[in-house]
């Protein structure tokens, strides 16, 4: 009877092992996004990413936590008002992050165990997979006029005052 009883309850968990090891993990995510990025150096000492984006898992999961690998910095995903959507805000140098096409990479709490365990040890981080990757473009910023509007109103002027001298000098031969 003993044995019988210990057979079942063997059964019974490996039957919920399934659940409870995905219970808390996101599965099948599904994401929207929207990005923001620095355009001009001139009101902005270093470039700027914004990314809020929401994740809807397929088991219904609510209320995780995320974090973002970016150029090897890492970064915990705000949450922002509804259960499932984050914001991620992402700065360096305007030419640490010249224009083009990035890769943010976004682990939940497991892979980011796994992230920091890569980084600690220093492995190879590309061998980690992600729970989402967001695509972010950013177009590069503009730095403004290569002449300053002062400078050219003053050449300007000076061009003018000079004209209407030299015009006065010969009137007045």
């Amino acid at each position: 009877k003993m044995a019988a009883s210990c057979n079942v309850l063997v059964v019974v968990a490996l039957c919920l092992l399934p659940v409870i090891a995905n219970g808390d993990m996101c599965l099948g995510p599904q994401v929207t996004s929207k990005t923001y990025t620095t355009t001009e150096s001139i009101v902005s000492s270093e470039t700027v990413f914004i990314v809020e984006f929401s994740v809807t898992c397929k088991n219904g999961l609510k209320n995780i936590n995320l974090y973002a690998d970016f150029g090897g910095k890492t970064v915990p995903a705000s949450k922002i008002g509804e259960n499932n959507k984050f914001q991620l805000s992402l700065t360096d140098e305007h030419k640490k992050l010249p224009s083009g096409n990035y890769q943010v990479r976004v682990f939940d709490e497991e892979g980011y165990a796994w992230l920091r365990k890569a980084q600690r040890s220093g492995e190879n981080t590309d061998n980690i997979k992600p729970l989402i990757t967001l695509d972010l473009n950013h177009p590069g910023v503009w730095s403004g006029p290569h002449l300053q509007s002062e400078f050219v109103a003053a050449v300007i002027a000076i061009i003018v005052w000079w004209s209407a001298y030299t015009a006065k000098s010969r009137l007045q031969k």
